[in-house]
């Protein structure tokens, strides 16, 4: 029973939601607000064509590039610099400035200073993201227990073995944290650097319905988009976290 409850509720909470829009678009009768089966169709067509597709996979591949960098660099600085406090005090004002600076700004430098071109995209994602995840991993790396670590070093651990049975359990929540949040915030910023700067994409797509007033568009690429990050969460995500969560029992 609660199973099927909650399989149940999230598919009646998008029906009504549907059903909310539907309402809307009868009421307002505005291009401004097309009915959700117009929304369909414009993106079953964008599918047919291979436009949709395209453009999803353009702005993905930068996501996983970027996201995937972010993290790592994050990760590895985030472990330092919880580790040792002199580095960690030197370094904070680097992270309070970088996480003051308009993600716009870091945009228009990196495309002022490098150019137009994909490597100077993928590194305004990078940075942007970038302060997010050492600021996090920061704190979970400052929040280590260290009787586990003590214990660690008294059975002669090694580096690695210390790293996957004593670190890593203790980091994943801060890990898993900044993988969320950082999925949520990146997709955002690639949408505006294929704005300002790219000849395809997601961000570039939104820009040109937007100059022709197209909304049924825009809401099609974006149903694909938060649609594809839905099922990223669903199928990867959530998988993930249940396998590293067995410890725990």
């Amino acid at each position: 029973m609660l199973i099927s409850l909650r399989t149940a509720v999230p598919g009646l909470s998008l029906l009504v939601l549907l059903a909310v829009w539907q309402l809307l678009a009868v009421y307002l009768n505005s291009n401004n607000l097309p009915a959700p089966l117009v929304v369909g169709n414009v993106f079953w067509q964008g599918c047919l064509s291979g436009q949709i597709p395209y453009h999803l996979g353009v702005t993905l591949l930068r996501l996983i590039v970027s996201f995937s960098i972010a993290m790592l660099l994050g990760c590895a600085i985030g472990i330092v610099l919880g580790r040792n406090k002199k580095l960690d005090a030197f370094f904070d004002n680097w992270l309070i400035i970088f996480l003051s600076i308009p993600a716009l700004v870091t945009i228009i430098l990196c495309y002022v200073w490098f150019g137009l071109t994909e490597s100077a995209a993928i590194l305004a994602v990078v940075i942007n993201k970038l302060p997010n995840v050492i600021v996090t991993i920061r704190e979970g790396a400052r929040a280590l227990d260290q009787d586990l670590l003590e214990m660690a070093r008294s059975y002669r651990f090694g580096k690695r073995k210390t790293l996957l049975h004593v670190v890593w359990p203790q980091l994943y929540p801060y890990i898993m944290g900044a993988t969320r949040s950082g999925l949520a915030l990146v997709w955002k910023i690639i949408l505006v650097v294929e704005l300002l700067g790219r000849s395809n994409g997601m961000g570039y797509q939104l820009h040109l319905f937007f100059q022709l007033f197209d909304v049924a568009s825009i809401l099609a690429y974006t149903i694909a988009f938060v649609a594809v990050i839905q099922m990223l969460e669903l199928l990867v995500l959530k998988p993930l976290d249940t396998k590293a969560q067995r410890w725990r029992r």
